[in-house]
């Protein structure tokens, strides 16, 4: 992979952190019911000298669609009103919003045209409103994702000088300011289970099921894909739950209720065959559930800030970690991450103020293992286990399989600490 791809995908990643949404807007969600919300917010405004700080509630117009999909990029106006700030001096500025909002629990910042603005003594700025787009992040199917005001900073460039203002929300973030509604997960009629899974002609299976409409049901033996006219009959009752009986008479190789979306499960027909019996019998015996590699990756260097008295922000990403379930079940794991304070064990200096965060990702690197893998949601790593990957378990299904474990990852850094060079330690774990 080119030094080029693996910042685009490492910038990719973290947008769902904190970057600006920039660009057009191919992918949209389609067009949905907006509502509108007016909140008021306590700020605290920190202002480049001459202009004395301030604080005070400022409203801010928040419109947003009703509902939207999990991984839909949707449409945002926030419009900030009257600042806290009180101008003390006439100028004229080109002035840029920045709004950092918490999406569910992932930062996004959108960015405002630049503006031009003359400020009079006395009266307070009114920004026009920011419209922009924001990601409804992955993983919140069936629920309500809030957003919330991180963090405003408004950037007035004078003469090629640019003076930032920056207003923080007490608390931080600050209460829900909209909403929207993530559409559920589908759920689509699926055989789940032969009893038995295997025998001669005559046997009787039970087949079992789920998210089927309540009422009678059938069932049907498959040869090739090609049903072999053994058929049965059972109900399903009002929760979705199905049971299917059928005698199977003919060979067949799977099983499945009528109506299921995808194949049935697999039937092992036993055929007689004359002659001498030699049975063959082979012992699997189970490996592992591991993380790697087992002595951990070198320290990974994020690159540098110089202090300006603002907070700032360092990016880059988590070397993928390998997940191995050779334990030959139906258990499921999960990856979860913790981490060490930023140090300098040498000087004794320390950020105790600072964050990282992780965008994680997840994915399947040995394409005949029988498990899929989902990645956690966004958010900081701290002392208390974050789950980072996980991978269900298979109920009576087999699971397992190689997988990798990583992510985009940010550094939040706070106004001030001391000049020097800090480690923190982030240890994924599975269980």
């Amino acid at each position: 992979m080119s030094t080029d791809t693996f910042r685009r995908r490492v910038l990719a990643g973290v947008g769902a952190l904190s970057l600006a949404l920039t660009g057009g807007v191919a992918g949209l969600a389609g067009t949905a019911q907006a509502a509108t919300k007016t909140t008021t917010v306590f700020v605290e405004c920190d202002a480049p000298a001459p202009q004395p700080d301030g604080s005070g509630n400022q409203s801010f117009t928040v419109t947003l669609p009703d509902t939207a999909k999990a991984g839909d990029t949707v449409p945002i106006t926030v419009d900030p009103g009257p600042s806290p700030l009180l101008p003390q001096f006439a100028v004229t500025t080109e002035n840029t919003t920045k709004i950092t909002l918490v999406v569910g629990q992932a930062l996004q910042t959108i960015v405002g045209d630049p503006e031009t603005v003359t400020v009079t003594p006395g009266v307070p700025l009114d920004p026009k409103p920011v419209t922009k787009t924001i990601k409804v992040p992955d993983g919140t199917e069936g629920t309500t994702v809030d957003v919330k005001i991180d963090l405003v900073v408004t950037d007035a460039s004078l003469g090629g000088t640019v003076f930032t203002t920056t207003c923080t929300p007490k608390p931080r973030p600050s209460a829900s300011v909209g909403s929207i509604a993530v559409e559920a997960l589908p759920k689509f009629p699926v055989t789940t289970k032969l009893t038995p899974n295997s025998g001669k002609a005559g046997t009787s299976v039970v087949a079992t099921g789920a998210n089927f409409p309540a009422g009678a049901v059938g069932c049907t033996a498959l040869l090739a894909g090609t049903a072999t006219g053994d058929t049965g009959t059972g109900t399903a009752d009002a929760s979705g739950a199905a049971t299917c009986t059928l005698t199977v008479s003919k060979k067949a190789d799977e099983i499945k209720i009528d109506g299921s979306t995808g194949a049935g499960k697999p039937f092992v027909f036993l055929e007689d065959q004359p002659g001498v019996k030699n049975p063959v019998d082979v012992e699997v015996l189970p490996g592992p559930l591991a993380i790697g590699p087992k002595d951990g990756f070198p320290a990974a260097q994020w690159g540098s800030v110089t202090i300006n008295g603002k907070p700032q922000s360092v990016i880059g990403a988590f070397n993928a970690a390998t997940v191995q379930d050779f334990r030959g079940g139906s258990l499921g794991w999960d990856v979860t991450a913790t981490r060490t304070p930023f140090l300098n064990e040498t000087t004794g200096h320390s950020m105790t103020k600072a964050q990282l965060g992780i965008q994680p990702t997840c994915t399947v690197t040995n394409p005949d293992s029988p498990s899929t893998c989902s990645a956690g949601a966004p958010g900081a790593i701290t002392e208390t286990p974050m789950k980072v990957a996980t991978s269900a378990a298979g109920g009576d299904q087999l699971t397992g399989g190689e997988f990798a474990v990583g992510g985009a990852g940010m550094i939040q850094l706070p106004p001030f600490m001391f000049a020097d060079t800090y480690q923190s330690v982030v240890t994924f774990s599975v269980a």
